[in-house]
């Protein structure tokens, strides 16, 4: 697929050529966990052993790589596999890395709980703001973990400038583009050395399948990303990868569809007497609202709000919610909301990280607009 092509058109046909055999044009599953060799050390096509290298996951790495604008793709069983390989392939006992004061909650078990016990350290600092995250770093600094937005604040990072600042002492930048979506937003363009996603959420789009990403433009560094891939082993099955592929197929029109509502509710709550603050990026008066406009298409499909009347009131008005459906995670075709502080990020209570008690997290799916205006209208009374 020729990389001059549009980004839907990239993301509908790349590493998904017509099967050869038969002509069928969806990559089929291939559910085998070994190949047949024509004699010892003959590989077809360089397939030998399932873990190492599936078709089906091979066809979807190719399209990862080409929507967002890297040279490799590496599919994963889930995000935190995905990350977990960063830090193992890429970090040393003893080496630093500076992350977000509000990063996922996921993310920051990694760090806390699993990575330093390997010896690796971690400072959290605020990503939109570049001196702090150069104060943060030190002379054993190896890497800059960037989300934008993050998770579930919604803050902006300005990649071009973080990455400029990681480069100059010789450290790394992961982006964790999970929110955005490669749709939205390009950070390998923007300087960063690896792109990471949970494709449960956007990329497969649709709630059916848990998945991780890594891109990479760098031979290096891809190389030991997939060393480590393989050696590992937390990579990404047929099935997983057959229902990833067919999500990223319509990223690009929902994607759009997303934003349209998100950008309605947005409007919608900055209105409403009982909400004290709300954090999207579309708004003029988010304080990443510039940043977000340079490098976003545009600004997403997730809201997280205030409620007025404190924890409990946000709590409640979850339970609420008919056409919002009360859970975790985010991305799916269906409007879902959560309270994060006693959700996703229950791991991140007691710490820096901890969020407010009163905010509620919303990712707005694609359905009718007006539906999940009244819905919302409604549980806030």
């Amino acid at each position: 697929m020729h990389e001059g092509h549009g980004f839907s058109t990239r993301a509908i046909h790349a590493g998904q050529e017509p099967d050869p055999l038969t002509g069928a044009v969806v990559p089929p599953i291939y559910a085998t966990s070994t190949y047949k060799q024509d004699g010892v050390g003959g590989l077809r096509g360089g397939y030998e052993y399932s873990r190492s290298g599936n078709p089906t996951r091979t066809a979807l790495e190719t399209c990862l790589a080409s929507i967002e604008g890297g040279t490799r793709g590496f599919a994963f069983a889930s995000g935190l596999a995905a990350e977990d390989t960063i830090l193992r392939a890429l970090l040393a006992p003893g080496d630093h890395v500076v992350i977000p004061d509000d990063a996922y909650g996921g993310t920051f078990r990694l760090f806390d709980k699993v990575a330093t016990r390997w010896g690796v350290e971690y400072t959290a600092a605020p990503i939109t703001d570049v001196a702090a995250v150069a104060a943060a770093m030190n002379a054993r600094t190896k890497m800059v973990w960037i989300e934008t937005p993050t998770n579930p604040l919604l803050n902006i990072a300005d990649i071009e400038q973080l990455a400029d600042l990681a480069h100059r002492s010789g450290a790394l930048v992961v982006v964790d583009n999970t929110f955005a979506s490669p749709y939205l937003q390009q950070p390998l363009a923007l300087g960063a050395d690896l792109v990471v996603h949970s494709t449960t959420k956007y990329i497969g789009g649709h709630s059916d399948v848990v998945g991780g990403a890594i891109v990479v433009q760098d031979g290096e560094i891809g190389d030991a990303i997939a060393f480590h891939h393989n050696s590992m082993g937390g990579v990404a099955g047929p099935f997983d990868a057959f229902l990833t592929l067919r999500g990223i197929k319509t990223l690009g029109v929902r994607m759009d569809r997303h934003c349209d509502n998100a950008e309605v509710l947005a409007e919608f709550l900055a209105g409403h007497a009982k909400v004290a603050e709300v954090r999207y990026p579309g708004l003029s008066t988010h304080p990443g609202h510039d940043v977000a406009g340079k490098q976003m298409k545009r600004y997403g499909g997730m809201i997280s709000f205030r409620h007025k009347d404190g924890e409990q009131a946000a709590v409640d008005l979850c339970a609420r919610t008919e056409v919002f459906t009360l859970g975790e995670s985010l991305g799916g075709v269906e409007s879902l909301i959560e309270h994060p502080g006693r959700m996703t990020h229950a791991s991140a209570a007691g710490s820096a990280l901890e969020v407010p008690a009163d905010l509620v997290r919303l990712s707005v799916g694609i359905e009718d607009a007006d539906d999940l205006l009244a819905d919302l209208r409604q549980a806030l009374g």
